[in-house]
């Protein structure tokens, strides 16, 4: 079998055993054909680990690129620029892996050349803990899907439906999940895509809006259970300095859902998509299950309205900037 080359992209900021745990996993894969690069803006790390990523980069294992600023989605763009694989594969920096991870993805590009993205099953390790005590309890039952429902496919209404975690047949999805993707080289290359770094933040929704513009050059994106990993979910790093309890996490949760409609929903698509996050992230109402207290939603109805605002904004700033800060920053040092 000719295995394709891949290139293995950890972005990373402010992990530490985590990070170290997670290159071990990649570099103990049966497969081959594969380089990892670590985009690294982490300002300072721990002794040992430090070490460790000293050592990795020297023996050639690993390549480690410095960096002093911090952005998910202008960290994937820095590797994919510096990635010589035909197939570009990212996880996050606190996952664990099986040793056939890197296969199962590489197979489903074989003889195959309408995929041209794979998405993986992601186990979240609180959602695997939620399970485990709802099997032991009788409260949560365990659920198995084979097949996700229509509305998946919905760019309007799909973010509600999509479940990568609990799905165990294979299928064309609309998006894939951050931590566990990969696609074809020449989406970057012939098709000139590019992560939106106007996606802040915690970047929620930047790998969707991707995807979303993958789908319009006429690849499939094609969900495998077997390319499967866990998620650790740590609060804060991966390539952003914020705390999910923050406030900046509210503004910018929101300012993300509405600039991913703005760009790239027909109007009434991006109308049902407001109203559903409205519904659930503001109101509190299933799947989110918040808190329905008059002060909290309140709260969340003006983190809500400032969203919109700020993301209004960006689209019109759009018109003479486009936002990609770190990607023309980086290139004016290598003109340099």
């Amino acid at each position: 079998m000719n295995l394709p080359f891949i290139s293995v992209i950890i972005p990373t900021y402010g992990r530490e055993e985590p990070l170290r745990d997670s290159i071990i996993d990649v570099l103990k894969q049966d497969y081959s054909n594969f380089e990892v690069l670590v985009v690294d803006q982490t300002p300072k790390h721990e002794p040992e680990i430090e070490a460790f990523l000293s050592e990795q980069a020297t023996a050639g294992k690993i390549q480690w690129f410095r960096l002093n600023w911090a952005s998910l989605p202008g960290a994937r763009n820095y590797a994919v620029r510096r990635a010589k694989g035909e197939i570009i594969l990212f996880i996050d920096d606190d996952v664990k892996l099986n040793s056939g991870f890197l296969t199962a993805h590489a197979k489903n590009y074989l003889d195959k050349p309408e995929i041209g993205a794979v998405a993986g099953r992601v186990f979240d390790r609180m959602k695997i803990a939620d399970t485990a005590q709802g099997r032991t309890q009788g409260d949560i039952p365990y659920k198995s899907i084979e097949y996700l429902p229509p509305q998946a496919m919905d760019p309007g209404i799909a973010w509600y439906y999509i479940d990568l975690v609990h799905t165990v047949k294979p299928q064309e999805v609309l998006t894939a999940r951050g931590c566990n993707m990969s696609f074809r080289r020449e989406i970057f290359t012939k098709h000139g895509l590019h992560f939106d770094e106007r996606f802040c933040g915690s970047a929620v929704r930047e790998e969707s809006d991707f995807c979303l513009r993958l789908r319009r050059t006429g690849y499939k994106i094609w969900y495998d259970p077997e390319a499967s990993l866990v998620h650790l979910g740590e609060e804060t790093g991966g390539c952003h300095d914020i705390s999910m309890r923050s406030l900046k996490y509210q503004l910018t949760f929101y300012h993300n859902h509405f600039l991913l409609g703005l760009k790239n929903l027909t109007a009434s698509q991006a109308l049902r998509l407001y109203a559903r996050l409205f519904d659930c992230h503001v109101l509190g109402r299933p799947p989110c299950h918040k808190s329905g207290s008059p002060i909290k939603v309140f709260t969340r109805a003006i983190f809500y309205t400032l969203g919109f605002a700020k993301a209004l904004g960006t689209i019109i700033q759009s018109l003479w900037n486009d936002g990609q800060i770190y990607t023309h920053l980086d290139k004016q040092v290598e003109s340099v």
